[in-house]
């Protein structure tokens, strides 16, 4: 079916609507094969609270973005090569319903549909379309992710030292290499984690131990080098300034109220007529 959709007129309209929707915020998206296979509203899991995101699938990437005008306006583009996604679904827990991880090498966050069945047709697409992206290339799926950050709400005490408490002062960081909410003296250390980014990350002090130990470590036979790299701390480590780890979720502060919005719309299974169910995007919390 995709097959079918690539040198539509339809998969072009769709294509250029998404484009129009980031306007000059956003890069170009039209490219020779790429199909528009879905889109619609989902609920990320952001560092401070639950957002609603749009989120736009295609045969080759996943694009969301902050919704600024419900179906007309986005900003703040995230494009995510789907060759490095691997999808993990969540259990039921209390309030959060419906949801599963989208875990990549730099980046790996939770989201939540607004209901049971959305949930599947969602992961069911973005597996579908993994598996051909792969089976075409020959490339084996990535064997190591970013951790899923804890949610600030999370952790009212430090969860390396279990002891300090945060404040205005003593404000929340998180590592990058497990995603625990840490203290600035827990987590002064910084690391280069080369499948994050080439600049140095902040870790807490257990992981920087556990990766220092591992770069000494000799390397096994068939194993790949360890590439990450330690950095000698700064002064300013410590405390919440000079941080170069951009501790802040990059679209995390969006504080628009939620809207309601339409089931998600998927291309090419038989365009399933478009009618409104008004799902909430705080659905998820039930």
């Amino acid at each position: 079916m995709v097959d079918r959709l690539v040198n539509s007129e339809a998969n072009a309209r769709r294509i250029a609507m998404v484009e129009n929707c980031f306007g000059s915020s956003g890069q170009p998206l039209a490219e020779q094969g790429r199909v528009l296979v879905g889109e619609g509203v989902l609920t990320k899991m952001c560092r401070k609270k639950p957002k609603a995101r749009q989120f736009f699938l295609f045969n080759d990437i996943l694009v969301y973005g902050n919704i600024v005008i419900n179906k007309k306006k986005c900003n703040k583009q995230h494009v995510i090569p789907l060759e490095e996604v691997k999808l993990e679904a969540l259990k039921d827990d209390g309030q959060y319903r419906n949801g599963w991880l989208i875990r990549t090498a730099s980046k790996s966050f939770a989201v939540y549909a607004a209901t049971a069945t959305e949930k599947e047709e969602w992961m069911a697409h973005i597996e579908k379309c993994i598996e051909d992206l792969l089976r075409k290339s020959g490339k084996q799926p990535p064997s190591e992710h970013a951790a899923v950050w804890v949610p600030d709400n999370e952790a009212s005490i430090c969860m390396h030292c279990k002891k300090t408490q945060f404040t205005v002062l003593n404000r929340r960081h998180h590592c990058r290499k497990c995603g625990s909410v840490v203290c600035g003296p827990c987590s002064s250390k910084r690391y280069v984690l080369r499948g994050q980014s080439e600049k140095p990350l902040r870790v807490c002090l257990q992981c920087y131990d556990e990766l220092t130990r591992e770069r000494a470590r000799p390397n096994q036979p068939n194993q790949p080098a360890n590439t990450n790299t330690p950095v000698k701390p700064s002064s300013d480590n410590a405390g919440s300034g000079g941080d170069s780890s951009a501790d802040d979720d990059s679209d995390d502060d969006d504080d628009r109220a939620e809207e309601k919005h339409d089931e998600p719309k998927f291309y090419g299974d038989g365009d399933k007529t478009e009618e409104t169910n008004n799902h909430s995007s705080k659905d998820f919390a039930k």
